[in-house]
């Protein structure tokens, strides 16, 4: 891209490169210490020494909890709505068996009424038609000698 004579642009500083210093393992293996810690409580950062002697160092964690359980009713929603509509439909029924027994009374006081009227309405009537009293209107006939030979009349 450049020719041989053109001058090359800087180039940028040299990038230094920085090597980690291993940390050799110590000659002598510890157990993790264990830090006294209140129940209840934990540290804001948590330290721990590995067997092979190196520190690891980080944030503590609460501990998972599970959600809390919602307390269930000792009997069941179902249980009481069939409940419940086992008890209304008793008193519907129970109303049904009076609102029965009401019109059934009802129906033989009328029949009654009716039966006492035909009675009284019929004796009036024969009272009536088997009187011999009162005034009768109409034609009266009198027939004196009257004959009847073979079903005919001869007056």
């Amino acid at each position: 891209m450049y020719p041989e004579h053109t001058p090359r642009p800087p180039t940028a500083r040299a990038v230094e490169v920085h090597q980690p210093t291993p940390i050799p393992p110590p000659a002598v293996v510890h157990a993790a210490p264990v830090v006294p810690v209140q129940p209840g409580t934990l540290p804001a950062v948590a330290s721990i020494v590995l067997p092979d002697g190196r520190v690891v160092t980080g944030y503590a964690t609460d501990p998972a909890r599970p959600e809390p359980v919602t307390a269930k009713p000792p009997v069941s929603r179902t249980a009481v709505n069939v409940a419940l509509g086992g008890v209304g439909f008793l008193a519907v029924c129970g109303g049904l068996l009076l609102l029965t027994s009401f019109i059934a009374a009802l129906t033989a006081f009328i029949t009654q009424l009716i039966i006492l009227a035909a009675v009284i309405f019929g004796g009036w009537i024969a009272v009536q038609v088997l009187s011999g009293s009162g005034s009768k209107s109409g034609t009266t006939v009198h027939i004196h000698k009257a004959t009847f030979k073979r079903n005919h009349f001869h007056g």
